[in-house]
């Protein structure tokens, strides 16, 4: 909340944190104060006098950036059209106009850097109900993409008028693409090694000898008077194969708190479709399954085929999933899902207890974002965990790590702060 409560002011000079001086330090703490705290009064002229007890009055930029963050955090954030009503108060909102709230766009972004801006749309949305502006096009032009804004268009994408469409797939298509420039290399090269390694033979030719975990599984023959390393078995890396060498199934629940999951699930699974060593499998579900594997060559259209909200039914994706193993010993199952389970959870537990009996390494991840902890059934966790399928929160970057580990059928990089059930 920006205006402080009733009978209570702003911070004083004499009892800022660390105002023990005067001068400018002082009256730049007093500044960010007032702009934290916003003023009630336009004042005559409405140019951010205070009504705070901050005893600071804004001008130029300072006003416009006060009156940004009033439009939004200021009363209920609803009366922007009362402005000009002479009340004297100034009159906070946005309004329901889209040329007004494109306005208000522009005008964060020249006063705060992206990350900021990110959040204040965000804000904007959730506080205000602007969700169905995004509806149109000017709105669209006007905003700072991001995550976020692709999991609210996705959840709004039945209700999208044509007029819209096409401008909401380049904006989410700006995301994706720079999504994977952040991500594409890096799992390529993390996956390929993972899977060079996992193909190691016991008797390489001298080019494929892998010297590093030779000479450390031979440590025990070392001769100190020789200085050297007998070497009793060679370890080396298995000749590149054409074929294919590993199958990847990408579980995803598409319920609407999983909005950031789904977009970076569809991109890491267009990533890996492009890898010939791997066939990646890409499902989509809540009380329905959809396979949207044929679409993975785009992950905008991957994205464009999920229909984020409504229930969850993961017994029922997870029978599909099991369906489409045919090579349980070569094949990773990534389940993505807050684990809010709507079907028949004993059968979804021994679905997990079949699949890794069969050999099928199973990963569970209750989020893939950087949102940090979510929300999720600890009950359904726990039981996983007892299988031996720790479930925890991915971000974007640690996920390499993750396929790799599973890959090579090594423990998983489970975050220490992770919950694991």
């Amino acid at each position: 909340m920006r205006t402080p409560a009733d009978g209570q002011g702003g911070p004083s000079a004499a009892g800022l944190p660390g105002a023990a001086g005067d001068g400018y330090e002082v009256g730049e703490r007093l500044r960010r104060w007032r702009l934290v705290l916003g003023g009630e009064g336009g004042g005559s002229g409405g140019d951010g006098a205070s009504a705070d007890g901050t005893g600071v009055r804004l001008h130029g930029r300072d006003a416009a950036m006060d009156r940004a963050l009033e439009a939004l955090y200021g009363g209920d954030g609803r009366q922007g059209e009362g402005a000009g009503s002479g009340s004297g108060a100034r009159a906070a909102g946005l309004g329901g106009s889209a040329p007004q709230v494109a306005r208000w766009l522009g005008d964060i972004r020249s006063y705060f850097p992206t990350s900021v801006v990110q959040v204040m749309q965000r804000d904007a949305i959730d506080r205000l109900g602007l969700s169905a502006l995004l509806l149109e096009p000017e709105m669209l032009m006007a905003v700072e993409a991001d995550v976020h804004l692709v999991g609210t268009l996705l959840s709004l994408n039945k209700a999208m008028p044509e007029t819209t469409r096409e401008t909401a797939r380049a904006v989410v298509r700006k995301v994706v693409e720079d999504l994977e420039r952040r991500l594409a290399s890096r799992t390529r090269a993390t996956v390929t090694g993972a899977l060079d390694r996992s193909a190691r033979i016991s008797r390489p030719r001298h080019r494929d000898i892998d010297w590093d975990r030779t000479i450390r599984a031979n440590l025990r023959n070392y001769l100190p008077e020789h200085r050297t390393v007998v070497p009793e078995r060679l370890v080396g890396y298995g000749r590149a194969a054409h074929g294919v060498r590993k199958d990847v199934i990408l579980c995803i629940d598409q319920s609407g708190s999983m909005a950031p999951s789904v977009v970076y699930a569809s991109v890491f699974g267009a990533v890996l479709a492009s890898m010939r060593s791997l066939a990646t499998r890409l499902v989509a579900f809540d009380t329905a399954v959809v396979d949207l594997t044929d679409q993975l060559d785009d992950p905008v259209d991957v994205l464009f085929g999920t229909q984020l909200g409504g229930g969850t039914d993961i017994n029922r994706a997870l029978a599909y999933c099991q369906r489409q193993i045919t090579r349980p010993a070569d094949t990773v199952v990534v389940l993505i899902s807050d684990l809010y389970e709507g079907g028949v959870r004993a059968e979804m537990l021994a679905r997990v207890a079949a699949m890794k009996a069969s050999g099928v390494q199973f990963v569970a991840l209750l989020a893939l974002s950087d949102e940090g902890a979510p929300s999720y059934d600890r009950e359904h966790a726990q039981a996983l965990a007892a299988l031996g399928v720790p479930a925890f929160a991915c971000t974007p970057d640690l996920f390499p790590e993750v396929m790799a580990a599973a890959i090579e059928k090594r423990p998983l990089p489970i975050p220490d702060k992770t919950p694991r059930g």
